[in-house]
């Protein structure tokens, strides 16, 4: 009886410190994307930008252009939840139009941080998105898609800052 009940507390002793250290993450984690940065895409330069966080978000915008004509636009709204920061995309085609629903945005939820680097997950669970600063003057987008039952990341946008 006196090995169950230490067993048991035990138990909850360790289960009550793993969910205190459980990390559920803010806008502190993402405030490394903070900057103007400009890249190549699709033969064309691609150009973003963040502003610092404020309140319970951090925003920013990617424009994509071709032949000296914008391709795209993208909305990157990082929101602060009590499950931790989520970011809404919207992507818009030249003349600002939408290309999701009115009142529909692709939606990812925080996964893990470590320094510089975050990682997100799209609500259906089909891709990851890794925001990484790689040094100060550089800053990758990856993308993330399940093969062979693990996730494999490629570049998506590779900037660098714009001083």
């Amino acid at each position: 009886m006196k090995n169950t009940f230490l067993s048991l507390l035990f138990l909850l002793t360790t289960l009550s410190t793993f969910a205190q250290s459980a990390k559920t993450g803010t806008l502190a984690d993402v405030a490394f994307m903070e900057g103007r940065w400009l890249g190549t895409f699709n033969g064309g330069p691609i150009e973003a930008s963040w502003i610092a966080p404020a309140g319970d978000n951090l925003t920013g915008f990617m424009r994509m252009m071709k032949d000296n004509k914008v391709s795209m636009y993208e909305m990157l709204i990082f929101e602060q939840t009590e499950q931790g920061p989520i970011v809404l995309v919207k992507h818009f085609k030249p003349g600002l139009i939408g290309q999701e629903e009115k009142d529909k945005s692709d939606r990812y939820k925080f996964i893990e941080a470590s320094k510089d680097k975050a990682l997100f997950e799209k609500e259906d669970g089909s891709i990851r998105i890794i925001y990484e600063k790689r040094s100060a003057d550089q800053l990758a987008i990856q993308r993330g898609q399940q093969k062979d039952g693990r996730w494999a990341f490629n570049d998506l946008f590779v900037f660098n800052r714009v001083r």
